[in-house]
C-alpha cells in the first residue's frame, strides 16, 4: 500500500463536513468532523478545511488529490458551488479553485448524490457493470447515472437529480416549481407525514417521532399492518420513478442507498414487484435491484476515486 496512490475524500454537508483518507475505496482514517453551522463566511470554512487536509496528509505523505462531495449544484469543471441552502455564505464559490490554491493538489468538486453513484459504481454494488443508475434515499432523494461506462452530467451537469423528477402532474409544488417530485413523497419527513396521517385516520394515533423511518420499520417487522401498507406505498410510489429511469435508460441495475433504504426487503420486496410489474419482459429479466455497498462513507469514497480518475490515476484496479 505505501507505494500506490491515497486520496482524500470530503463529505460536505448541511450540519458537518468529513473529512477522510481512503485506499481503494476503504477509509483508512477519518478526521473529526467540522460544523458547519459554526461559520457565516465560505472562506473561513475552506480555510478550516484545509487545516484538517494537512493534518492528514502530514500522516498520509501518498496522498495525491483531493475529492469534495457538495449538496447543491455544481459545475463540474470549474468546480464552482452554484447555491448551498443550509450553509451560510455559499453562493457561486469556486471550491476547486481556493482549496486548490491552499493544498496544492488536484482538486475535484462533484455533487454529493453523483459521489455516492460514482462510489458504487467503481468499487461497490455496481463494480464492472456499464450501465446504472443510482439513488440515495435520507432527506431529500439524489441520484445518478451511469451510462456506456461514463457518468452522465448533462449540458449543464446537473442530469441524475431523481428526486426532481415528477410522479404525478397535479402534485405539490416542487423547490424548483416541478410538480408532484419524488422528493416531496419519499423523504424522510414525507414518510413520516405518511404514516403519522395513517395512524391517526386509523384511530391509533402515534407520537411523530414513532413514525419516522426507522421506527416505522421496526413496527413493520413485528407485523403492524398499517406500518407494512405504508412501505408499500413508499416503494409503490418510488417504483414510479425508477420506471421511467428503466424505459428511458435501460439500465442494468438500480442501486439504492441512504437512510430510507435501511428498511431493507421492507421496501426492496415490494420495490421489485411493483417495478416489475411496469417494464417490458425484454429488459426485465435482466435488471437487478440492488442495496448500496456504502453507507455514510459513500459520499467520501467516491468523492476520492473520483479526484484520483480526474488526476490520472487508474481506480478500476
Amino acid at each position: 500500500m505505501s507505494d500506490l496512490p491515497l486520496a482524500i475524500g470530503i463529505d460536505f454537508g448541511g450540519t458537518s463536513v468529513k473529512t477522510g483518507v481512503l485506499y481503494r475505496g476503504n477509509l483508512i482514517e477519518e478526521a473529526p468532523r467540522i460544523d458547519t453551522q459554526e461559520f457565516q463566511e465560505a472562506r473561513p470554512l475552506i480555510e478550516r478545511i484545509h487545516r484538517t487536509v494537512e493534518e492528514l496528509r502530514s500522516k498520509h505523505p501518498r496522498i495525491e488529490a483531493i475529492g469534495v462531495g457538495m449538496p447543491g449544484f455544481v459545475d463540474f469543471p470549474t468546480g464552482m458551488v452554484h447555491n448551498l441552502t443550509n450553509v451560510k455564505g455559499w453562493q457561486k464559490i469556486y471550491l476547486k479553485r481556493e482549496l486548490n490554491e491552499l493544498a496544492n493538489l488536484p482538486v475535484t468538486v462533484e455533487n454529493d448524490a453523483n459521489c455516492m453513484a460514482y462510489a458504487e459504481w467503481k468499487r461497490g454494488a455496481g463494480r464492472g457493470m456499464r450501465h446504472l443508475v443510482a439513488i440515495t434515499l435520507g432527506t431529500g432523494v439524489g441520484g445518478g447515472i451511469v451510462i456506456d461506462n461514463h457518468m452522465v452530467r448533462g449540458a449543464n451537469f446537473v442530469a441524475g437529480e431523481l428526486g426532481q423528477t415528477s410522479i404525478d402532474y397535479q402534485g405539490p409544488d416542487g423547490a424548483y416549481g416541478n410538480r408532484g417530485s419524488l422528493e416531496d413523497y419519499v423523504g424522510n419527513q414525507q414518510i413520516t407525514d405518511l404514516a403519522y396521517a395513517a395512524y391517526s385516520a386509523a384511530g391509533t394515533p402515534k407520537e411523530k417521532s414513532e413514525c419516522e423511518p426507522a421506527r416505522l420499520s421496526n413496527l413493520a417487522r413485528h407485523g403492524d399492518t398499517i406500518a407494512l401498507g405504508i412501505w408499500d406505498s413508499v416503494a409503490k410510489m418510488l417504483s414510479t420513478s425508477l420506471m421511467n429511469c428503466c424505459w428511458l435508460l435501460n439500465p442494468e441495475a438500480i442501486i439504492i442507498g441512504g437512510g430510507v433504504a435501511k428498511a431493507g426487503p421492507l421496501l426492496f420486496d415490494p420495490l421489485e414487484k411493483h417495478l416489475r410489474a411496469q417494464l417490458s419482459p425484454a429488459f426485465k429479466e435482466n435488471l437487478r435491484i440492488l442495496p448500496a455497498r456504502f453507507g455514510n462513507e459513500a459520499g467520501m469514497v467516491g468523492a476520492a476515486a473520483l479526484a484520483l480518475e480526474e488526476a490520472g490515476f487508474n481506480v478500476d484496479d
